[in-house]
């Protein structure tokens, strides 16, 4: 039997108590002790076994050492396929690159510069006018898509050339500075007459901003109280109807009539223009220039 020889255990050897076990139960006892060292003698050597071969085994069951198990696959069931795991979602653009993207908006007019009370202000205004020229989604910051676009645009073009003026675009709601020399140094977001009919002092109109050839003929410094509300920095173009920063200026019309700027954008566009400046407004697709000769 196994181990037998090598654990025979004399009988001087046994305790009294033992000593008086009739001999044949006794042999049997040191029989199945035998066997039972046997038994564990195997056991540990398969489990050194497993511990020295499972790490090598892992990569064939699709784990690494120290890596989590893989989920378990889901069965598909009927009428609800399996779809795969969303994409990671690309990683954000950097700050640098966005900066880069802002600088460029400047260099081409749009009002990005870092100088003022209101740099944010002032970005999210050239960022707005941006993506109005452009035809992309009006948030006010650029996302990745906005910053590749913005880093290869082009300065918008104006209606006409030649002589300076002021432009706005009533179906982009933009406005431009126009430079005799240089075109477009500047493009503003704007908000124009809503369409919507409105009532003031018993007398109901329509919300329409006037489309055709003016020019400046009066401007206010600072705040003036008007009779439909309180408007920043005017510059009158056709009987009450004037360019004004607003408080209010939303992606869409909104106004009574008047072309509303941003407050922040509001001064420096008086500064630029001068009384007797042209103001040319159209809606992107008809221009009536019936009652007013262009200059010459």
């Amino acid at each position: 039997m196994i181990g037998r020889k090598n654990n025979a255990i004399s009988r001087d050897a046994i305790p009294e108590p033992l000593s008086k076990v009739p001999p044949r139960i006794w042999t049997g006892s040191v029989a199945f002790i035998s066997v039972i060292r046997a038994a564990s003698l195997i056991h540990g050597l398969a489990l050194l076994t497993l511990v020295a071969v499972a790490p090598a085994c892992l990569p064939v069951f699709g784990l690494e050492r120290g890596a989590p198990p893989a989920p378990p696959a889901v069965p598909a069931l009927p009428g609800f396929p399996v779809t795969a795991a969303p994409a990671p979602a690309a990683s954000a653009v950097t700050a640098e690159i966005v900066n880069k993207a802002e600088q460029h908006l400047s260099a081409i007019g749009y009002w990005a510069g870092p100088w003022s009370e209101k740099p944010g202000e002032r970005t999210r205004c050239a960022i707005l006018a941006f993506q109005r020229v452009e035809g992309r989604n009006q948030t006010g910051k650029l996302d990745a898509a906005d910053v590749q676009a913005a880093l290869v645009a082009a300065r918008p073009a104006p209606r006409e050339t030649g002589y300076s003026h002021i432009e706005v675009d009533l179906q982009r709601q933009v406005l431009f500075v126009v430079d005799r020399s240089d075109g477009v140094t500047l493009v503003l977001p704007v908000s124009s007459g809503s369409g919507k009919l409105y009532t003031f002092e018993g007398k109901t109109s329509r919300a329409v901003t006037p489309q055709g050839r003016f020019t400046v003929y009066r401007k206010v410094n600072g705040w003036r109280k008007a009779p439909l509300g309180t408007i920043y920095y005017p510059c009158y173009f056709d009987e009450g109807w004037a360019i004004h920063g607003s408080a209010s200026v939303p992606n869409y019309p909104a106004s009574h009539g008047c072309v509303r700027i941003p407050i922040a954008t509001a001064k420096q566009l008086s500064d630029v223009t001068p009384l007797g400046t042209v103001v040319l407004i159209y809606d992107g697709r008809q221009f009536n220039d019936q009652q007013h000769a262009a200059p010459q």
